[in-house]
C-alpha cells in the first residue's frame, strides 16, 4: 500500500498550487463581476442593443466557466484524496489504476488552467485567425500546408473549440497553397500565438516514385481576431478591393460566381483574400477581419505603440528560419527549436496533441 501513500503525500504537495490559482485567477472579483454583469442582464431595455447584451452575456459565461473549472479542479482534488485514504483504509490494491490514470490526468489540467494565467496579453483572450502558406517545393509542400491545417484543426475539436473556414486556396495537384481560417474559444489566441512562424517536414515523400526522402516548409500565421471598435480602424481611402471569380474545388468549398473579394492595405501592402463564402458582403465581412487581426498581430509582436508604425512584413518559408521540425525519417521525431522541447509520438501530434509545445512556450516566456 506504499503507492497510496506515496500518492497522498504527491496530492497534499498539490494543495497550495490550488490555493496560489485561486489568488491568480482572481476569482472573488470574477464572482463580483458576474453579479454586476447578470444585473445588467436583468434591466429593463437590455436588449434594445443586441450586440452590447451579447457581449455582457459572453463575458459572464466565460467568468462563470472560470470559476465553475476552479471548482472542478477543487472537487479533483477532494476525490483522488478520498481514493486514497479509502484504499488505504480497506487495504484494497485495486483501485491503484484509476487513481493513477485520474492524478495524471489532474496534474495535466492543473498546468493547463494554471499556464492560461500566464496569458495577459493584450490580445490574449480573444479568438484566433490561422493562415497557412505552402513554401517553395510544389506538392509536397502544398501537402504539407494541408497536413498542418488538419493538425491545428484536430486541436480545435480536442478543447472544445469551434473552427471555421475563412478562405482556402488548392494545390496544384494535392494539398493547398494558402488557407485561413478562424478558431474560437476562450484564449484561443494565447495559446496559439506560439505557433506562428516556419514549420519544417522531413519525410520520404508519397509523391516521389523513387521513395526519396524530401524536407519541406509551410508558414503558419496567428492572429488575434478583434472587435470592430478596437483602436485599429480600416480607413477606406486605404484598402483597395478586387473582386474576381471563385476557383477551387467547385461545389465543396467554393461556388464559381464573381464573388471573391481580395483586399490590399495600401500603406503596409498586406494583401488578404476570401472565397468561401457565397455572398460577395460575406467574403468581404472575412477579409476585413483577417486584415484587422494581421495587423493588430503584427503591432503587438513590434511591441508598437502606433498602428502607424506597422510596415508590411514578408515571412521567408524556408531553411534556418523554422520554429519546428517534424521527422517521420528514419526516425520519428517532433522538436521545437525555441524551448527544446520534443515529441517521438508524431502520430499523435499530428492528430493535434500539441499541448505540450504550447506549455513550454508560455512557461519559457512567462
Amino acid at each position: 500500500m506504499i503507492e497510496f501513500d506515496e500518492y497522498k503525500v504527491k496530492l497534499n504537495s498539490l494543495r497550495p498550487q490550488l490555493d496560489t490559482l485561486r489568488g491568480a485567477l482572481r476569482l472573488e472579483q470574477s464572482k463580483e463581476e458576474i453579479m454586476k454583469l447578470e444585473e445588467q442582464a436583468a434591466s429593463d431595455g437590455f436588449w434594445n442593443d443586441v450586440d452590447a447584451a451579447q457581449k455582457v452575456l459572453q463575458q459572464t459565461k466565460r467568468l462563470k466557466d472560470k470559476c465553475e473549472n476552479f471548482e472542478k479542479l477543487c472537487k479533483w482534488w477532494d476525490d483522488l484524496s478520498a481514493i486514497c485514504e479509502m484504499a488505504i483504509e480497506e487495504n484494497d490494491e485495486s483501485m491503484l489504476d484509476e487513481l493513477t490514470k485520474e492524478y495524471d490526468a489532474f496534474t495535466a489540467k492543473l498546468e493547463q488552467t494554471r499556464l492560461s494565467t500566464l496569458l495577459s496579453g493584450e490580445y490574449d483572450g480573444c479568438n484566433a485567425i490561422l493562415s497557412f502558406h505552402a513554401g517553395a517545393g510544389g506538392t509536397e509542400a502544398q501537402d504539407w500546408a494541408q497536413m498542418l491545417y488538419r493538425m491545428y484543426t484536430r486541436w480545435a475539436e480536442r478543447h472544445g473549440f469551434s473552427y471555421k473556414l475563412m478562405d482556402w486556396l488548392d494545390g496544384d495537384e494535392a494539398g493547398m497553397k494558402n488557407t485561413t481560417g478562424e478558431i474560437s474559444g476562450e484564449n484561443a489566441y494565447g495559446y496559439l500565438k506560439s505557433e506562428s512562424g516556419v514549420h519544417r517536414l522531413v519525410r520520404v515523400s508519397p509523391y516521389d516514385a523513387a521513395g526519396r526522402r524530401h524536407t519541406s516548409f509551410a508558414a503558419v500565421e496567428v492572429m488575434p481576431e478583434l472587435e470592430q471598435d478596437n483602436e485599429i480602424v480600416l480607413r477606406d481611402e486605404d484598402i483597395k478591393m478586387d473582386v474576381y471569380r471563385s476557383s477551387g474545388a467547385g461545389g465543396q468549398k467554393v461556388n464559381k460566381t464573381s464573388s471573391a473579394v481580395r483586399l490590399t492595405h495600401i500603406p503596409t501592402g498586406i494583401v488578404v483574400s476570401s472565397q468561401v463564402e457565397r455572398s460577395h458582403f460575406q467574403n468581404l465581412e472575412n477579409c476585413r477581419r483577417m486584415l484587422i487581426a494581421r495587423l493588430a498581430e503584427i503591432k503587438e509582436r513590434e511591441h508598437l505603440e502606433k498602428i502607424e508604425d506597422i510596415k508590411g512584413v514578408q515571412m521567408k518559408i524556408e531553411w534556418g528560419s523554422q520554429i519546428r521540425s517534424y521527422v517521420f525519417m528514419p526516425y520519428t521525431l517532433v522538436k521545437d527549436n525555441r524551448t527544446g522541447y520534443e515529441n517521438g509520438n508524431i502520430g499523435a501530434v499530428m492528430d493535434g496533441d500539441i499541448d505540450g509545445f504550447i506549455n513550454a512556450y508560455l512557461s519559457k516566456n512567462a
